[in-house]
């Protein structure tokens, strides 16, 4: 298990806590959703005092990286601070304006990546087709939801673009949980899941033109079902 690095003897040991730890989560080592280890397990393994543990701590909830919860702990709840500004961000606005930045990295990572993919990546995206097609016959929405998520970060990731996979990986879950609300019924399924081949499709023949237009077709689809499911016309 990778071991935190701990903090040199400065007149700033809190900093150099708080800098030692927040390399420690974006490395990994305390991946998100996870439980830090106690208070003494880390004054132990750092040699560091209650009180300069503690204010490093809170320095990383203030930031937004970890999150304490009353008799359960403390929980890694970001890998970044940026990652939690953006995903706290785009959680406050609209989900219409959501979908719309999604539409547009999205459609530019599409083109990027019929343009730019390798073999291994197009084996990838039909891989998690068929994962997505086996989770919706199961009709496990959450699995389903999952699998979309890893689809469209595949195709992020295809692009080829560090500083717009980047961007994409720190507003991930806010970007693609607008799908986990949605109860999809068998026609909006079928096109949803019509349109995904269609992107593969488009990335593998290197048509960068149409995997622009099914990537953006696949977020209008999204948007569309929202304003006609029953729970989006009561909120209207």
């Amino acid at each position: 298990m990778k071991r935190i690095s701990a903090p040199r003897r400065t007149a700033s040991l809190s900093a150099q806590l708080v800098d030692s730890l927040r390399s420690h989560i974006e490395a990994g080592g305390w991946p998100v959703g996870t439980r830090i280890p106690s208070e003494q397990v880390l004054m132990e393994e750092l040699g560091v005092g209650r009180s300069t543990l503690r204010e490093a701590v809170g320095a990383l909830v203030h930031l937004g990286l970890l999150e304490p919860r009353a008799g359960d702990g403390t929980y890694v709840c970001s890998s970044s601070e940026l990652q939690s500004v953006m995903v706290r961000r785009a959680s406050s606005v609209e989900r219409d304006k959501v979908l719309e930045l999604r539409t547009v990295l999205e459609e530019y990572a599409s083109g990027a990546a019929a343009l730019r993919r390798s073999e291994g990546q197009l084996r990838q995206l039909r891989e998690l087709l068929a994962d997505a097609d086996e989770a919706c016959a199961g009709e496990d929405r959450s699995a389903a939801t999952n699998v979309d998520a890893l689809f469209h970060r595949a195709v992020v990731r295809a692009s080829g673009n560090d500083l717009l996979i980047e961007v994409y990986d720190y507003l991930g879950t806010a970007l693609t949980s607008s799908l986990g609300g949605l109860s999809w019924d068998a026609d909006h399924a079928q096109e949803h899941a019509r349109l995904h081949r269609r992107l593969v499709d488009a990335i593998e023949s290197r048509d960068d033109g149409d995997a622009r237009a099914a990537a953006a077709a696949i977020v209008q689809l999204t948007r569309d079902h929202e304003t006609t499911t029953p729970d989006a016309a009561e909120e209207q």
